[in-house]
């Protein structure tokens, strides 16, 4: 392949579609990055999930599309797919890149070398606290290679080459500006996947090989290569996460697409300001992706309503996600067996993670369900469709998790109907919250009566540590299997009956009388067959149940009442 001398729009078509592959053959190994202990998947997959979102939107433009036309597609569809802190910044970037080489019919080394700057500039403008040791690093030095190499060579590999080799020394150095890399031994992953663009621009502009990624079972080791070729230094592997997640200690992800005035903007940024971190607010002409971490979730989608009209609202418990990815490819919003016969006076619509959860949920008379759970957040059309299936003129939603709860609350707000929320955090709350279930009574006594039986139950679960960290318990090594409580991680283990042991020896008082333990994938009889012996030696007086729930990630949910 002969080396370019412009980009045009063919070009940066082939530059977003080598990048989206990339990512996706990479985000594995930068999801594995993170340093909280519980499963997850974050930086690389919603870098990888922005990605689909921009490639989707330049093929739908089909045959010969002029260079405005694919940049303005590489815009809106990186605002509108963006997932997660990366994904927003990401889109940011790509805004800016596109922004200035849709400027005309090719683009050459002066265009490429000041659309890397611009795109720098408008990233950091969307932060509201601009943290070094970023991505946001990364793609400033990205620029300055670029200009610098523009001087000394003026043309388009070289422009290329000077970005690429600068962004990877500066994501070499993150760990000396953020204590959080420095104590986990890593770069930043945000920074990782935007070296891995320049790459991708490489390949289209001088043909050169993508860097394979690393084997998944060498992350972690001394100094492993996480990104290599296109002829520029390797860098060292990547994150803790997202941009600031879990080192501002707020607990919740908060994401929204705002249809509001631009001149509305600044105020909703400094209400977002004095209830969280982490901000990132890009977009423009009425359209804006908005990200915060809080522990205020009314409050940062309020700030939304006083501004415009939020949309797609997603919240993510940063200290209980699990794998986006397989929600996205099971399907956050399939209905399981929906039910036949005259609809209830008070139906129920219940959110649910496991085929087995959704079958107990059934048999305690939930009429309809949707798929979801933590990082597997429902739409709003979602539960809305759910609530209008029931044939109930009054509905009670059951959100079975924190994340889901905002947009439960919405769905009621929009639904055709009466239509309450009944707060439950967790699995384990729904099902208490069915004992106190009437079919035949209204929806007042209904809530009442379900609320308070949902506020008997303390929740517990049981997963494996998907890497090293620090926790309440001590230190937890990548592999170690945890006992978690309401986020936190209160018994660390070498086995999940071992974990189980430890969390419920912590939990279990003389004040208890029942515990409901539903069992999850990874699950096995022995291990089930010692809890439940264990609970029987050590606290006699307390009646145990055991559920199959096939939940993914977590093999032992508890339900302490």
């Amino acid at each position: 392949m002969a080396t370019r001398a412009t980009l045009d729009a063919a070009g940066v078509a082939a530059v977003m579609a080598v990048y989206r592959d990339v990512l996706h053959r990479h985000q594995q190994a930068i999801n594995r990055l993170n340093v909280y202990p519980v499963p997850d998947g974050d930086t690389g997959t919603n870098m990888a999930l922005t990605l689909d979102a921009v490639v989707a939107e330049v093929e739908s433009l089909g045959d010969s599309p002029e260079m405005a036309a694919v940049c303005a597609a590489v815009a809106h569809g990186s605002l509108m797919g963006a997932r997660g802190n990366s994904g927003v910044i990401l889109s940011q970037l790509l805004r800016g890149v596109a922004e200035r080489l849709g400027r005309c019919p090719c683009a050459d080394a002066s265009a490429l070398a000041e659309a890397l700057v611009i795109a720098s500039d408008l990233a950091r403008q969307a932060v509201v606290r601009p943290v070094e040791g970023t991505i946001l690093t990364v793609a400033r030095a990205a620029g300055e290679g670029a200009t610098a190499a523009l001087e000394a060579d003026p043309t388009l590999v070289a422009v290329v080459d000077g970005a690429r080799s600068a962004a990877a020394d500066a994501l070499a150095r993150t760990p000396t500006m953020l204590d959080a890399l420095a104590r986990a031994g890593v770069v930043d992953a945000g920074g990782t996947g935007y070296v891995l663009f320049l790459d991708a621009l490489a390949s289209v502009v001088d043909g050169r090989p993508m860097p394979e990624p690393p084997a998944l079972d060498s992350i972690g080791a001394a100094h492993p290569v996480l990104v290599a070729g296109a002829g520029a230094p390797a860098a060292e592997r990547g994150h803790h996460g997202d941009v600031g997640t879990g080192v501002d200690g707020l607990r919740y992800e908060v994401m929204y697409l705002l249809h509001a005035p631009d001149d509305t903007i600044p105020d909703f940024k400094e209400v977002w300001a004095g209830i969280g971190d982490s901000i990132v607010v890009v977009g423009g002409g009425g359209l804006w992706n908005c990200h915060i971490h809080t522990d205020d979730i009314g409050a940062a989608v309020e700030a939304a309503l006083d501004a415009g009209r939020p949309q797609d609202i997603r919240v993510t418990d940063l200290l209980e996600q699990v794998e986006e990815e397989r929600w996205v490819r099971e399907g956050a919003g399939v209905t399981i067996d929906e039910p036949t016969g005259p609809a209830p006076a008070t139906g129920v619509v219940a959110v649910v993670s496991g085929e087995g959860i959704g079958r107990i949920f059934r048999s305690l008379g939930v009429h309809h369900m949707v798929r979801g759970g933590q990082s597997m957040n429902p739409s709003t059309a979602e539960i809305l469709d759910a609530i209008e299936a029931t044939g109930s003129d009054q509905v009670v939603i059951l959100p079975n998790n924190k994340n889901i709860r905002p947009v439960a609350e919405q769905a009621a707000a929009l639904a055709h109907r009466r239509v309450r929320v009944v707060p439950t955090g967790s699995t384990v709350e729904g099902f208490a919250a069915l004992l106190d279930y009437d079919p035949g009574s209204g929806l007042d006594e209904n809530v009442a009566s379900m609320e308070a039986s949902a506020a008997r139950v303390l929740p517990a679960e049981v997963t494996q540590a998907v890497r090293a960290a620090e926790t309440d318990a001590g230190p937890v090594s990548e592999g170690d299997w945890i006992g978690v409580t309401r986020g936190n991680v209160v018994s660390v283990a070498d086995s999940p009956a071992a974990a189980a042991f430890a969390l419920l020896d912590r939990l279990l008082t003389d004040e208890h009388e029942l515990v409901t333990l539903i069992e999850g994938e990874g699950a096995t009889p022995a291990d089930t067959r010692r809890i439940t012996a264990w609970l029987h030696d050590e606290h006699p007086d307390v009646a145990t149940e055991v559920h199959r729930g096939g939940q993914p990630l977590y093999p032992y949910l508890f339900g302490i009442e």
